[in-house]
C-alpha cells in the first residue's frame, strides 16, 4: 500500500472544554450517563419487539438473542476501557483485516451460502464475518482520512483514498452482499464528508457513482441471456436484485407473487397498525406468516402492526436520542480520529434506519439492510454493542484530556 502520512502522538495539556464535557472523577470519567440511558431503553424496547417477532416462529430463537445481547454487553465494556487512540495508525491492518474477514466465507469447508449469497462461515456455529467487518471499516475509514488532518483537497490524494476506501466494497460484492456493501459506502462517504474532503471531489464521486450503477444496469441488459426453459438471465445482477429496483420504482404494477408481494405485505401491517396498534403477539401479518423475514428484515412492521404510530414514534424518537448524544461526543472530541470514529458509526446507523424503515414503507428499495437493536440476529447485535463501546471508549479516554493525557491527534 502507498505511504500514508502518519497521526502523530502529541501531549496537549491545555485542552479548553467544559467541565460537564468531561468529567475528572468516579464513575462519570467513564461513564455518558444519557448515553446509556438511552442505550438501555433503546435495546430493552428492540428486545421486546424482538420477542414478539420471533415467539410464533420455530426458525427463530430468543434465547439466541438475548446470549446476542450478552456477548455484546462484555464486549462493549472491553472496548468502552481501551484506549481507541492506539488504533489511530492502524490502518494497514484493519484493511487487511477487512480482506481477511469479507473473503473468508469463499474458503473451502467453512464457507456457507444460503439464498445465493456466499456471506456466512461454520466455526460450530454460524457467523457473518461481513457483520463484524462493519467494525473494522469504521476504524479503517477513520484512521485512513485522519491522516490528512481535516483538509484533503489535493486530487491524487483523495483518487488514492477512495481506492482504498473502495476495496471492503469490492470485496463484499463477491459474496455478493450489496445490502452491506452499501453500509460499507455510507461508512465512507460520512467519513470523507467529515474529514475534510472538497466538496467538488465528493460531488464527482456521487455524480460518478450514479453513472456508474445506470452503467450496470445497461451492459446487463446487453449481455442477457435466454434460458432453455424461455428465462431471461443476466450476468451482472442476480435476477432478484434487478426486481427489488423494479419494484420500487414501480410499485403499483409490481408483480403479487415476486418481490411486489413482500412489499404489499409491509404496507398493510403498517397501516393496519392504526395508532396503538393490535398488541403484542397479536400482529395477523406476522404471526399467521403473511410478512416474510418478519423478525429480521421486516421487524418495522412487526411494530408498527403490533404497537401502531405511537409505537413507531417512540422508536424513532429513541433513534434520535441516540444520534444527537452521539454526535455531542463527536463535537466535545479534539481528537480528529476520534470524531471521525463516532460519525462513522452515527452516519453507519443513520443509513439503516432510514433504508430499513423506507424499505418497509415503500419510500426505499428493498434490501436486507436490518433494524440497529430491533432486529433478530446475535452477530448484528454483537457489531452494535461493539460500537457502542467504541464511542464510550472515545468518551471516557477524551473526558481525561483535561490531565494532560498523550493521545493521536490529526490537526
Amino acid at each position: 500500500m502507498a505511504r500514508l502520512p502518519q497521526i502523530d502522538a502529541l501531549r496537549t495539556p491545555d485542552v479548553k472544554r467544559s467541565a460537564a464535557a468531561r468529567p475528572q472523577t468516579g464513575i462519570l470519567r467513564w461513564v455518558n450517563v444519557p448515553f446509556v440511558a438511552i442505550v438501555a431503553v433503546l435495546v430493552t424496547f428492540g428486545l421486546v419487539i424482538c420477542w414478539s417477532a420471533v415467539e410464533t416462529d420455530a426458525d427463530y430463537s430468543f434465547a439466541k438473542q438475548l446470549g446476542g445481547v450478552a456477548a455484546g454487553l462484555v464486549l462493549m465494556g472491553l472496548v468502552w476501557r481501551f484506549d481507541y487512540r492506539k488504533l489511530a495508525n492502524m490502518t494497514t491492518a484493519f484493511l487487511v483485516v477487512n480482506v481477511v474477514l469479507i473473503l473468508s466465507p469463499h474458503l473451502p469447508v467453512i464457507g456457507v451460502t444460503t439464498m445465493g449469497a456466499t456471506s456466512w462461515i461454520n466455526i460450530g456455529m454460524q457467523v457473518q464475518p461481513g457483520e463484524f467487518a462493519k467494525v473494522t471499516v469504521v476504524l479503517f475509514a477513520a484512521s485512513l482520512v485522519a491522516r490528512y488532518g481535516g483538509t484533503l483537497d489535493d486530487a491524487r490524494e483523495y483518487v488514492k483514498v477512495l481506492g482504498l476506501l473502495a476495496i471492503p466494497f469490492l470485496c463484499i460484492m463477491t459474496q455478493p452482499d450489496l445490502g452491506t456493501g452499501l453500509v460499507y459506502l455510507f461508512i465512507s462517504g460520512t467519513v470523507l464528508v467529515m474529514g475534510g474532503a472538497k466538496r467538488k471531489y465528493l460531488l464527482i464521486t456521487l455524480a460518478a457513482g450514479i453513472a456508474a450503477v445506470a452503467c450496470v444496469f445497461a451492459v446487463d441488459e446487453l449481455l442477457k441471456y435466454q434460458t432453455d426453459s424461455g428465462a431471461w438471465e443476466y450476468r451482472l445482477l442476480k435476477q432478484y436484485q434487478r426486481n427489488r429496483l423494479l419494484v420500487f420504482l414501480d410499485q403499483d404494477g409490481a408483480n403479487m407473487t415476486d418481490e411486489g408481494y413482500n412489499l404489499a405485505q409491509a404496507k398493510i401491517a403498517i397501516g393496519s397498525g392504526g395508532l396503538f396498534g393490535k398488541g403484542l403477539l397479536s400482529g395477523s401479518q406476522s404471526t399467521m406468516g403473511f410478512l416474510p423475514e418478519a423478525p429480521t428484515d421486516f421487524i418495522f412492521c412487526v411494530l408498527a402492526e403490533e404497537t401502531g404510530f405511537v409505537g413507531t414514534m417512540a422508536l424513532l424518537a429513541l433513534y434520535v436520542a441516540l444520534i444527537l448524544v452521539s454526535l455531542s461526543i463527536a463535537r466535545n472530541c479534539d481528537n480528529l480520529f476520534g470524531m471521525l470514529v463516532v460519525c462513522a458509526i452515527v452516519g453507519m446507523w443513520l443509513f439503516q434506519i432510514l433504508e430499513n424503515v423506507g424499505m418497509c414503507c415503500g419510500l426505499m428499495p428493498i434490501t436486507g439492510i436490518p433494524l440497529p437493536f430491533v432486529s433478530y440476529g446475535s452477530s448484528f447485535m454483537v457489531v452494535n454493542f461493539v460500537m457502542l463501546g467504541l464511542i464510550g471508549s472515545v468518551w471516557s479516554h477524551e473526558s481525561a484530556l483535561g490531565k494532560g493525557g498523550n493521545y493521536a491527534t490529526a490537526r
